[in-house]
Order: C-alpha cells, then structure tokens, then sequence
C-alpha cells in the first residue's frame, strides 16, 4: 500500500517486506494545459514542458553534483535521468510517468548525504493552470514497477498557483540510511539554479 505524502512528512524508505529500497525511482507525470478556442469553441491544447532535476549534497551541503535534461547521469552512474520531456500529456492523463530520475541508494558515493528533487517549468507556465502534476516513488526502472513505495500529488493546492518552480522533497541519509521529507514547496525561483540555490539555503 502507498503512502500519500502530506508536505513536510519524513519516512524511512522500508518496503512492505521489511527490506530497504535499493534503485529508487522518482517519476512525474503532468498534463497539457487546456485552453477554449475562439468564441468558445472547441479546444487546444497547450504543451508544458515541466523539468525534473536532481542535485547531490555532500554532509557539509556542498553541492556535488545536478542531474537534469542537459546532464542526464550523475558522475558515477548512481543517479540517472529518463530525458526531457517537451508536452506533458495531450491527450488526459495515461498514468505513465514524463519524466522518470532513478536512484541507485548503494551506488551513490559515500560522500553523498543529501538527494535533492526540483521542479522547474521551463517556459514559465503557473503551475497553477496545469490540470494535473504528480510526483511518485516506486522500487524498479523507468519502465518496470516492482512496488510503489510513495504518491504526492504537487498539483491540487492553491499554494502553487502563481508559481515556476518548486522543491519537490530530499532523500536524506542519517545513520547510515535513506530517509525521505516530502518538501513540496513552491519557490520564488525562474530558473534550476536559483533552485538549487533555494534548496541548499533551505531544505538540507
């Protein structure tokens, strides 16, 4: 059974079983925007190009590394990207993610302390006129979903209306294991490095 995250949540990253996530997938799934047509009629619809991205801290915050469209694999490997999407479903939501980051927990270096995600919208698109934005993290690949650990829906709250850019939550390791804290909080920011930026003042 999923977990729906609340903002500000903390959980231990456990599966059903009792063991701990290894490759942990964060995929995002949004849809067009939809916009009535001259008089009225008929429909269009409009793509919304949102960005998932992913920045390494190490324990003393020091950003390590920032896995996004234009570098989609971390320096080692450990954490990589599924590609930019440019739309965002036209068509309604298929329930299949745009934008998928995977996470392999025991690859990352030792350095590493702190798994940051961000959500940009790219073309400058309010958050708040996209119909539907989600965020989930599952145990398996871009394609195959072994168990879904955790859903957050980013999109139905107000708090976002008026907004490019948020934080979506942080992996955190303490004690030698991975926690999640559901973040989910819209930024003043336009661009991935104010975001960054953001989240190391902020968020670690």
């Amino acid at each position: 059974m999923a977990i729906n995250l609340q903002k500000g949540q903390r959980i231990s990253l456990e599966k059903s079983n009792g063991s701990k996530l290894q490759s942990v997938c964060v995929g995002i799934n949004w849809g067009a925007i939809e916009k009535k047509g001259l008089f009225g009629f008929g429909v269009t619809k409009e793509a919304v190009d949102l960005d998932a991205s992913c920045a390494l801290f190490d324990e003393s915050k020091r950003l390590v590394d920032v896995i996004y469209f234009g570098n989609l694999k971390s320096k080692d490997g450990s954490v990589k990207h599924s590609g930019d999407d440019l739309t965002g479903d036209l068509n309604g939501n298929d329930g299949i993610d745009n934008e998928v980051i995977t996470v392999n927990l025991p690859g990352l270096p030792a350095s590493v302390a702190y798994v940051a995600f961000m959500l940009n919208s790219f073309r400058g698109q309010d958050f708040g006129t996209i119909p539907f934005a989600s965020i989930r993290i599952y145990e398996g690949t871009p394609t195959r979903v072994n168990e879904v650990f955790a859903t957050y829906d980013i999109a139905h709250s107000k708090d976002f209306a008026g907004h490019v850019a948020m934080v979506m939550g942080v992996f955190y390791k303490k004690n030698g294991e991975w926690k999640f804290n559901a973040i989910g909080e819209p930024t003043r920011d336009r661009k991935l490095e104010e975001t960054v930026k953001t989240v190391t003042n902020n968020y670690l």
